[in-house]
C-alpha cells in the first residue's frame, strides 16, 4: 500500500502540512521536526505524486529538446548534458529531432506549448527570424546556435565564425598552404558561418581561397565526409590539398578514412582537423584534431535561461550567452601521439 503524507505525519508525530513543507523543501521547518519527517520518509518509502505537486506550482514538469539529429554525435552528447541540468531542477526532458528541415522545426514551434512542456531548447538549423512568431505567446523558448542571432528570444551558442577561423589558422601555422573545406551547405546556416571563418583566416594569412578548394556535403554524416574527400582527391590529383577543414567531427572521420584509403599519410601528406569535440574525435584513428565548443556549458546556461523564463513569465530582456570553445590538437594534425 502506498504510503500518505498522512501515514507520515502520524509516525513522525508532526502535522501533515510539516510533512508538505518538508517534502516541498520549504525551509522553515525546526530542525528536530525536520530530522523527525526525513526518518518517517524513509521508513515509510514515501514517494511524492511528481504529477500533482507540478499541476500545483501551474507546471507541466517536463522540457522539450528539439534538435536536428541524434545521430550526430554532438547533438547526442548535448542531450545527456540537457538531461543532466534539466533533472538537477526538477525537469524532464522530450526530445525530438528535425533533421535540419524548414517544416518540421515550425511544426515543432507550433506544436509545443504549456499544456504539454513549460519550455523548449530548441537547435535549429533553418528557421528564420519571423518564424519566431509561430511560438505560442509568453512561452519559454532558448534557441541553440549561433544562426539564431537577431532572434527575439534567449539563445546560447558559440562563435562559429571565430571557430573555424581558430582551427584554420592551427593548419596554416602548420606551414600548410592548399587548405580545403568539407561541409558548405548554404540550407545550413552553421556551414556558412564555418565557411565565412575559413576563408577570414585564409585571407588573413594572404593565402588564396579557392572554390576548387571547398567541397560541399548534402549532410554531416561520416559517408558525405568520405564522399567529399574522394572528390577533392579525384578533381584536384596533382594539386591535392595538404591540409582540410571539416565543418564537424563525423565528416571528419569519413575524410580521414577516405585519405588513408587512397594511400595518404595523415598528417604527413594531409593534416585533417573537426569540430565539435566529440568523444568519435578523441578515438579515431589518428585521433582527431577538433574545436570543442563547451557543450557543458552550452547545456546549463539554457536550462538557467528556461528557468528564469518560466519564473517571470515576460518577455523581456531576451539573453545571449556566448559559450567557449577550445581547439584540441591532436595526432591527425600534429603528428603527436597522445597516451
Amino acid at each position: 500500500m502506498t504510503a500518505t503524507l498522512k501515514d507520515v505525519a502520524e509516525l513522525a508525530g508532526v502535522s501533515v502540512k510539516t510533512v508538505s513543507n518538508v517534502v516541498n523543501g520549504y525551509a522553515f521547518v525546526r530542525a528536530e521536526n525536520r530530522l523527525k519527517v526525513e526518518a518517517a520518509l524513509a521508513q515509510t518509502g514515501y514517494r511524492p505524486n511528481i504529477g500533482a505537486r507540478n499541476l500545483r506550482r501551474g507546471r507541466t514538469g517536463f522540457l522539450a529538446l528539439v534538435v536536428p539529429d541524434l545521430g550526430i554525435p554532438y547533438f547526442g552528447e548535448l542531450a545527456g548534458l540537457v538531461i543532466t541540468a534539466a533533472q538537477s531542477s526538477g525537469w524532464n526532458v522530450l526530445i525530438e529531432q528535425t533533421q535540419g528541415e524548414r517544416d518540421r522545426e515550425l511544426e515543432s514551434l507550433g506544436s509545443l506549448g504549456p499544456h504539454f512542456v513549460d519550455g523548449a531548447i530548441v537547435s535549429p538549423e533553418a528557421l528564420v527570424a519571423e518564424d519566431v512568431g509561430q511560438v505560442p505567446a509568453g512561452f519559454p523558448v532558448v534557441l541553440l546556435g549561433e544562426q539564431t542571432a537577431g532572434f527575439d528570444l534567449d539563445r546560447v551558442g558559440i562563435d562559429n565564425v571565430a571557430a573555424a577561423r581558430a582551427a584554420t589558422q592551427h593548419l596554416i601555422d602548420l606551414g600548410r598552404t592548399r587548405i580545403a573545406m568539407i561541409g558548405d551547405n548554404p540550407r545550413r546556416a552553421t556551414a556558412q558561418l564555418r565557411l565565412q571563418g575559413y576563408r577570414q583566416a585564409l585571407t588573413e594569412a594572404g593565402l588564396p581561397v579557392l572554390d576548387d578548394l571547398v567541397a560541399p556535403a548534402d549532410s554531416f554524416h561520416r559517408r558525405d565526409g568520405v564522399l567529399a574527400m574522394r572528390g577533392l582527391l579525384d578533381r584536384l590529383d596533382g594539386e591535392r590539398p595538404d591540409a582540410v577543414f571539416c565543418c564537424n567531427d563525423l565528416l571528419a572521420v569519413g575524410a580521414l578514412h577516405e585519405a588513408v584509403v587512397s594511400g595518404l599519410r595523415v598528417p604527413e601528406d594531409i593534416a585533417v582537423v573537426g569540430f565539435d569535440g566529440s568523444d568519435e574525435a578523441r578515438y579515431s584513428l589518428p585521433p582527431l584534431s577538433t574545436v570543442a565548443p563547451d557543450k557543458g556549458a552550452i547545456a546549463t546556461s539554457a536550462v538557467r535561461l528556461i528557468s528564469e523564463r518560466v519564473s517571470r513569465r515576460d518577455g523581456a530582456g531576451y539573453e545571449d550567452v556566448q559559450a567557449p570553445f577550445v581547439l584540441e590538437t591532436r595526432q591527425s594534425t600534429t603528428g603527436i601521439t597522445e597516451r
